[in-house]
């Protein structure tokens, strides 16, 4: 349990001009100190590991092929000294859901970070939890869907998914649905966040023991 008084924090963030925010937030506290900011979660599982931070304050969509979601559980094994805040624009319940339950000891969004992310990189510091009591009610009152595609996916995302599975391009999908390829690629990104999986093997053998995809036969 780290001292609130003293701590180390890495900031990971693709936004330059948001890292520059969080780190004038985090560091007008007195003994807090930035000692890295990282612009995707790969970069930022790094400095964690070479760093050793008290908290790590993570952003939810990050660019690359490791995913937060599939950083978070992977800190925990290597450097579970290290808590995470996550600080998102994500107010979904299966974002918050997949943060949590993934490890994040507290989940944020942007909106609020100047009047909540102190509070909750103090209370990770000290071994505690921190969600806003207005997404804490809001969870609550959205269980996990028992239906239909698992990890929340959406009927859309679960096609999607599922033609990804065969092989097909983000393009490819694209015309086949009647859809844009930025919309494909956000669909990709929440499909990638709710399961926990970011390679295009992962996806595929997460869509076919899900049963959301059958391989043809001759």
């Amino acid at each position: 349990m780290a001292d609130a008084d003293g701590l180390k924090i890495v900031v990971a963030d693709d936004h330059a001009v948001v890292r520059a925010g969080l780190r004038r937030v985090l560091e007008a506290q007195p003994g807090w100190e930035v000692v890295a900011e990282a612009g995707d979660a790969e970069t930022a599982g790094r400095y964690v590991l070479g760093h050793k931070p008290d908290v790590l304050v993570l952003d939810l969509n990050m660019p690359g092929t490791l995913t937060s979601l599939d950083l978070i559980p992977r800190l925990a094994a290597e450097h579970p000294g290290t808590r995470v805040v996550v600080l998102t624009m994500q107010d979904e319940p299966a974002f918050i859901r997949g943060a949590l339950g993934a490890g994040a000891a507290a989940y944020v969004l942007k909106e609020a970070a100047d009047e909540e992310l102190v509070d909750a990189v103090t209370a990770a510091a000290a071994g505690e939890s921190y969600l806003n009591p207005r997404l804490g009610a809001k969870l609550a009152s959205t269980p996990a869907a028992p239906a239909g595609p698992p990890d929340a996916l959406s009927d859309r995302e679960a096609e999607v998914l599922g033609l990804i599975a065969l092989g097909h391009t983000n393009a490819e999908i694209a015309g086949k649905l009647f859809l844009s390829v930025r919309t494909i690629e956000t669909h990709r990104t929440h499909i990638q966040q709710k399961t926990g999986r970011s390679t295009r093997a992962e996806l595929v053998a997460y869509a076919l023991s899900n049963g959301l995809v059958e391989i043809p036969t001759a």
